[in-house]
């Protein structure tokens, strides 16, 4: 579940700084599959992973966190 979480919210937030997945992946230094699998949330990502992505989006860990949505 928490995987899940963490994968729609990197999938949104790459789609919204116009990344697609192939240029994505190539800017982390990972497979496409890699990246599609956190997306789809079968796999989890790792913290320094989690703060690469950070840095590539221009966010903050704590806004790429899952759960921060406002309601």
């Amino acid at each position: 579940m928490e995987a899940e979480k963490w994968g729609r919210r990197i999938r949104a937030f790459r789609k919204l700084k116009g990344f697609t997945q192939e240029g994505f992946a190539r800017e982390l230094g990972v497979s496409v599959s890699i990246l599609g699998e956190i997306e789809r949330g079968n796999r989890m990502p790792a913290p320094a992973l989690i703060e690469q992505i950070a840095q590539a989006l221009k966010v903050t860990q704590e806004e790429l966190a899952p759960g921060q949505e406002q309601d």
